[in-house]
């Protein structure tokens, strides 16, 4: 037998050449990205370590499983002499260049499988945790307790509590389904604390820019401080504080169209033409304050006006309880009234929460309770009578002139959701036969 014929013999494996260039050029290029971060900070393991590690778990994951993880047991024995040396220089442990990479060898194996989007994201995500350390860690200190403890309540409310929940249609005539209601609780709960983590990171910057961020969170908490300050300072502040007033409305008409986009697109489509009327009459009403801005002494919000935290327990059950009595009350008055009991709900809904009783309006259409029309008119109709719940606030002020102001507002705002809902009635059946025919 001949060497030739022998060199035949053995078992050989032949990997497709681009394919295996393009898994091991994605690893690098990875562990670059985190190896840059580290080697800008000084630190021991850098740019060249971190393009090693990821090269090595690369090629261990497309070896196979046993390779991928003697790659990853090798990296976590490289990272504990890592710390010996850094304890025996600097009497500091490397924890966090010793974590990411960890997770740049679990991002390489992962590269060397074949996947792409799923370690692209990872490795993203982890270098912007180590770029952005001061900024993370000022935000951390910055944090109250009942801030904490809202975030850990909002964390207990989607992970603990809605598993739990049971699945489909409970209760007499089936008109709740917990986990579908609990899912409308969490998304109130979640836009109000990212609303809430907004405001106090910019709202202290201008009495503008609190009173649009205090209305996501809750327009009539924002309006009544805005007219008491006014009533406070009589003859300051009024141009500021009857901006911010339709700053704060514009928020919750923003909102709530979020809510819609979220929970049913479909109903959006019908109420889209009434909201964005009333938002644009916003929008050139604030403008055409702003030729005549008043020069104002103080601003009228800082960083300390008094808005509750928005998911303390009481506030979440509160929500909760609010989003059911409005669905069941919505659901019984459509079956005995039709689409009256609908709006009958909307209306006094939206002088309580106009955030809930447009997730009720939604979860309607959701359920085949209602049509998408009679539920976008219903979210509309929320929205217009959480508007005109704002005036009293401004009433009870006793200051004329911004009574006055409001008021024309308003009053705009309302006739322009109305005129939004005609144009709707009159020219969606026609969209909708273009739709449909295209």
């Amino acid at each position: 037998m001949t060497p030739e014929t022998i060199t035949l013999a053995l078992p050989k494996t032949e990997w497709p050449y681009l394919e295996i260039l393009m898994r091991i050029t994605l690893a690098l290029a990875l562990g670059l990205l985190i190896g840059m971060e580290r080697e800008r900070r000084g630190k021991e393991a850098g740019l060249r370590t971190f393009g090693f590690v990821a090269l090595f778990s690369a090629i261990g994951g497309t070896l196979s499983e046993s390779f991928a993880l003697a790659s990853l047991a090798l990296t976590a024995l490289l990272a504990i002499f890592l710390n010996i040396q850094a304890l025996l220089v600097t009497r500091t442990a490397e924890l966090t260049t010793s974590t990411a990479m960890l997770v740049t060898s679990m991002a390489g194996i992962l590269c060397g499988q074949g996947h792409t989007l799923t370690p692209a994201a990872v490795m993203v995500i982890a270098a912007a945790l180590l770029a952005w350390k001061q900024p993370l860690s000022g935000f951390t200190a910055g944090l109250t307790e009942n801030e904490v403890r809202s975030a850990l309540l909002l964390a207990i409310l989607a992970i603990v509590i809605y598993p739990a929940l049971p699945r489909g249609a409970v209760g007499p005539f089936a008109l709740i389904e917990p986990r579908a209601a609990w899912i409308n609780v969490i998304l109130i709960a979640v836009i109000g604390f990212v609303n809430y983590v907004l405001w106090r990171l910019y709202g202290s910057r201008g009495t503008e820019v609190a009173g649009f961020l205090g209305g996501l969170v809750n327009s009539s908490v924002t309006v009544a401080e805005l007219a008491g300050r006014v009533s406070q300072q009589p003859d300051q502040n009024l141009g500021t504080a009857y901006r911010s007033i339709l700053f704060a409305t514009a928020a919750m008409i923003v909102r709530n169209a979020g809510i819609l986009v979220v929970l049913a697109p479909q109903v959006l489509v019908s109420a889209l033409p009434p909201l964005i009327s009333m938002l644009t009459i916003c929008c050139l009403l604030v403008v055409a304050t702003l030729r005549r801005r008043d020069q104002e002494a103080a601003p009228l919000l800082s960083s300390h006006m008094k808005l509750d935290l928005p998911f303390s327990l009481w506030v979440a059950l509160k929500y909760g309880a609010l989003f059911l009595i409005l669905h069941i009350a919505g659901v019984t008055t459509q079956r005995l009234f039709g689409e009256i009991g609908v709006y009958a709900v909307s209306l006094l809904g939206g002088l309580v929460s106009s955030a809930s009783a447009v997730a009720a309006a939604a979860s309607l259409a959701v359920k085949n309770a209602a049509t998408p029309e009679v539920a976008a008119a219903g979210a509309i109709i929320a929205t217009l009578s959480s508007a005109l719940v704002n005036l009293p606030l401004v009433v009870a002020a006793k200051h004329p002139v911004l009574t006055r102001r409001v008021s024309i507002a308003i009053g705009l705002i309302i006739a322009g959701g109305i005129v939004g809902v005609v144009a709707t009635v009159k020219f969606m059946p026609y969209l909708r036969a273009l739709t449909e025919a295209s």
